[in-house]
């Protein structure tokens, strides 16, 4: 927005100090448990930011509808039916993320355990900082656009007669909304009008479910036909890029060298003096002796 009492700039900030705090409580009490931090855990702080900006999205959406609702327009009853709107939306993925990563904490993997147990954590305290925090934080956000105040500076706004006819950037940067608008609810957003009144009615069509359901068949049957298809292990090729030097070598390995088996590496653990001849023939005839 080009409101310098409505463009939120605040709000969006805290969605991300949301995010932020879930990732600090849950590396925090992980750390504190004793569970190992692995290099994998470091990516888990991208998938949390991803889920908490998009509850972040959920919440304000439903804030900005119940501002449409005339017969709640008091803070409590409007902070009501955001929650009953975005909490159940919230609530569904936030189970299902939390549950696919705690499964993965019983594969047999330390490291794949360890950033199952972070990363689904990190999750629970994202959805009890959005449901606690980022509601507070947009009921002061709210009071603040009702008092008129500038985001940056939360001072009151007030636009007069001469400050009217002052530029539209000096009024944005300096004074509130280069509009000149009092703060009104929003309009319903074109991509709410575009579902509800178009993709809606279309889907409800009975030949277009009947599609649907004919196209989920077909992708449910892929998807089971190539999960009898799946080999256990992997190639250390899919690991290179494709112009990388290892790719040929591996390459060559599988060709001359395949039926030889795997390679069996003899460690010596203690101290030896190499340049010793004696030690040296040792060695030979324990390779020897081992082939």
């Amino acid at each position: 927005r080009r409101s310098c009492v409505r463009n939120n700039v605040w709000l969006a900030c805290c969605g991300v100090i949301s995010s932020g705090l879930a990732v600090l409580s849950s590396f925090g009490l992980m750390l504190f448990c004793g569970v190992p931090f692995v290099v994998t855990v470091a990516n888990a702080p991208f998938l949390i930011l991803g889920v908490g900006v998009d509850d972040m999205f959920i919440m304000i959406a439903s804030w900005e509808q119940s501002s449409r609702r005339k017969e709640k327009s008091d803070v409590k009853s409007r902070l009501a039916e955001t929650y009953a709107e975005a909490a159940l939306s919230v609530t569904i993925t936030t189970l299902t993320d939390v549950l696919a990563f705690f499964i993965g904490t019983w594969t047999a993997f330390p490291s794949v355990r360890s950033f199952c147990l972070y990363t689904g954590t990190a999750f629970v305290f994202c959805y009890l900082y959005t449901m606690t925090f980022f509601g507070a934080v947009i009921v002061l956000n709210h009071k603040n656009e009702q008092e008129n105040r500038h985001w940056l500076t939360c001072m009151p706004v007030r636009v007069d007669e001469d400050q009217a006819e002052k530029s539209c950037l000096y009024n944005a940067c300096c004074i509130g909304s280069c509009s000149r608008q009092p703060s009104q609810p929003e309009s319903e957003h074109p991509m709410s009008i575009f579902f509800r009144k178009y993709y809606g009615p279309f889907f409800t069509n009975k030949w277009i479910k009947l599609l649907v359901v004919l196209l989920y068949g077909a992708y449910l049957g892929g998807s089971i036909y190539g999960c009898t298809q799946m080999k256990e292990g992997i190639d250390l090729r899919n690991l290179a890029s494709d112009d990388s030097y290892v790719i040929p070598y591996y390459d060559d390995d599988d060709k001359y060298f395949s039926a030889y088996g795997p390679r069996v590496m003899v460690v010596i653990t203690e101290s030896v003096d190499y340049w010793n001849e004696t030690v040296h023939l040792a060695i030979e005839n324990c390779t020897q002796n081992l082939e």
